[in-house]
């Protein structure tokens, strides 16, 4: 090969590479890729970060879901000063509520500064919807709601409560066992204890 022919080869090179470098740049985001990234996440400033947002609906593996739904998230705050999630809404409206590890409700859910905390899952603090039409499989739009009218609004990848997700979806409540009815003709029986009256002479 002509020395001339191989600074050619190794120019096209430095430019496949340098093309390659400018588009890692440039992020990996829905809106630079033109894909629906796998695991959902969002950012808030430079602090706070929201990695795997997910609604978690039952057991249905596709199709449109109506009902009871759970969201999960990890937020990631590297800041200074603990952070307030007050709401989470998803699809039109349908609004989370909060509550601990142990289910008592919660106004709000704190992450501290400097650490993380996960939404949803067992031994976590949950967010449960009470209703939301979805479809699994594909995603939603959803939005959180901090402290100080600060917002986030993205999409939500909408997951059924299987594999990595199982034990995250909505529980279905405890069946009432049906109330005893008398048997026709039965007659309660005599308190014990109790005088007979004397026999008549």
């Amino acid at each position: 090969m002509s020395r001339s022919l191989r600074r050619g080869s190794i120019a096209a090179i430095a430019a496949l590479a340098i093309a390659s470098l400018s588009s890692c740049s440039a992020g990996n985001s829905a809106e630079t890729l033109e894909i629906k990234p796998d695991n959902a996440w969002a950012t808030l400033g430079t602090d706070v970060r929201l990695n795997n947002i997910v609604v978690v609906t039952g057991d249905e593996s596709s199709g449109e879901h109506t009902g009871p739904a759970n969201v999960t998230v990890n937020i990631s705050n590297s800041g200074t000063e603990p952070i307030e999630l007050q709401s989470i809404t998803v699809g039109n409206g349908a609004t989370a509520t909060f509550a601990d590890e142990k289910g008592a409700p919660l106004p709000a859910v704190l992450v501290p500064a400097g650490g993380a905390l996960l939404i949803g899952g067992p031994g976590s603090p949950t967010a449960k919807i009470a209703s939301t039409t979805v479809s699994v499989g594909g995603y939603v739009a959803t939005s959180f709601s901090f402290k100080n009218h600060e917002k986030v609004e993205t999409e939500a990848q909408v997951s059924p409560n299987k594999g990595l997700y199982k034990g995250f979806g909505p529980t279905a409540p405890a069946a009432v066992p049906p109330k005893a009815t008398p048997t026709a003709g039965a007659t309660a029986p005599a308190p014990s204890g109790t005088a007979s009256a004397p026999a008549a002479h």
